[in-house]
């Protein structure tokens, strides 16, 4: 079992790990002295005790305070899956689009005559603005 020595609030401690985790441990670590430094800062020197109980204290709070976000979170995410489950069930409930086909023989004459005039009306008119914007 590796012996790690830590550095928390300007204290060194030896501590012991299962093989392998010796990076586990100096995280760990690390995170444990950025809370002590800022106790060491605001305070000065306090009894090592003191020191470990209040940087796990805060760490704790830091944790809790993250577990609810990701509890928040967690919370958000079930209520888009459900909302993209009901949409996914109502896409699937509408029924296909019924097909209509005219058939250009119903259409009277004097209909397909008269859309042709103006059609023929508009390409006219567009041929003469384009004349006139560019002149």
């Amino acid at each position: 079992m590796p012996e790690v020595t830590i550095k928390i609030g300007e204290r060194n401690f030896s501590v012991s790990c299962q093989d392998g985790e010796e990076h586990f441990l100096q995280s760990a670590a690390e995170m444990l002295d950025t809370e002590a430094k800022v106790l060491l800062k605001q305070i000065g020197r306090i009894p090592e005790e003191r020191m470990l109980l209040m940087s796990g204290l805060m760490l704790a709070d830091k944790t809790a305070g993250l577990e609810d976000q990701v509890s928040a979170l967690n919370d958000k995410l079930a209520a888009q899956e459900k909302q993209m489950e009901e949409l996914r069930e109502s896409a699937a409930a509408v029924p296909e689009p019924e097909r209509v086909e005219v058939i250009s023989e119903v259409i009277p004459d004097i209909v397909t005559d008269t859309l042709e005039a103006l059609a023929g009306r508009a390409e006219a008119l567009a041929a003469e603005a384009e004349t006139k914007a560019a002149g």
